[in-house]
């Protein structure tokens, strides 16, 4: 019998693992992200806004004044990546950083009043963006993608590794 079983599982280690991309949730999200992320870039390079930049402004606008590391823990980022963004973004005029006066370790991000003025025309061309790749699309099944996408990350976000 014991045999028979490891014949059977050598049988099946040998046929290939069938997993087309159409079913692959992440291959799915990961190809939209990058459509929507390659129209977003050219749209607002213009602006002189590049893509990187643009998460950090995005949380910004919804929360002006953060540390560089409540920043980087919002953005997702790495806090060298952040510091790296932001050198450049106070460079183009978009941030400053203010050392706190409770603790001068720590600096606090603040949009510029040329940030600030960005926001309603690049909201607008993100908007457009999305719009555009929801065309067509009932509103039931956009709440109720939004709620799978939404269930998905948590999901991944409760494994460990």
């Amino acid at each position: 019998m014991a045999s028979r079983r490891s014949s059977k599982n050598r049988k099946a280690e040998e046929r290939p693992v069938e997993f087309p991309l159409a079913e692959s949730s992440g291959f799915l999200v990961r190809d939209a992200n990058r459509t929507f992320q390659r129209l977003l870039e050219k749209r607002i390079a213009p602006y002189g806004v590049a893509r990187g930049q643009w998460y950090f402004l995005r949380v910004l606008w919804n929360e002006d004044g953060l540390s560089q590391r409540e920043l980087s823990a919002r953005v997702g980022t790495m806090e060298p990546t952040t510091v790296i963004a932001l050198r450049t973004m106070e460079k183009s005029g978009l941030i400053r950083r203010v050392r706190s006066t409770d603790d001068k370790r720590r600096s606090h991000v603040w949009l510029t009043p040329k940030a600030q003025q960005l926001r309603t025309e690049l909201l607008t061309l993100a908007r457009g963006i999305t719009d555009a790749a929801e065309a067509g699309i009932g509103r039931g099944d956009l709440a109720l993608f939004r709620r799978v996408i939404a269930r998905m990350t948590a999901n991944l976000d409760r494994i460990k590794t």
